[in-house]
């Protein structure tokens, strides 16, 4: 499994930093849904999901949090600790996200709108939506 993590390009001086993200330039999609998550309970996993067409890229803009990649054959943990890393999330992914310091705040650029249809929330039915539908092994 291929984990990818882009580095963003700051643009600052003595009075602070500045990210900006463009799709198809600094984000490989059409961006249509933006969200974000904070205030994450000690000890709590969120994801526990796969999805069949979205693609998400994952910033922790403050603080840090850890996810995990499975892709039904080999799983990976990626640590998010800096606020100009993005980490590409594939469809067909199994996705969970822990480890938040209390003061995360994980940004999330997505390359489709919410469609309950396009997630899969139980791993057996990923493995078998990647086994038998075709599913991209990224």
């Amino acid at each position: 499994m291929q984990v990818v993590k882009y580095v963003f390009q700051p643009h600052g001086d003595k009075r602070g930093q500045l990210i900006a993200l463009e799709e198809f330039k600094d984000i490989p999609f059409k961006i249509k849904r933006v969200y974000y998550m904070y205030d994450t309970a000690e000890g709590v996993v969120r994801g526990h999901h796969a999805h069949k067409k979205l693609e998400q890229i994952l910033v922790c803009i403050h603080g840090s949090c850890k996810i995990r990649l499975n892709n039904g054959v080999e799983e990976k943990i990626v640590p998010l600790e800096k606020p100009y890393e993005g980490l590409y999330v594939a469809n067909n992914m199994w996705r969970e996200m822990f480890d938040f310091s209390k003061d995360a705040v994980l940004l999330v650029f997505a390359s489709e709108l919410y469609d309950a249809n396009d997630y899969i929330r139980d791993y057996d039915e990923f493995l078998d939506f990647i086994t038998n539908e075709g599913g991209d092994k990224h």
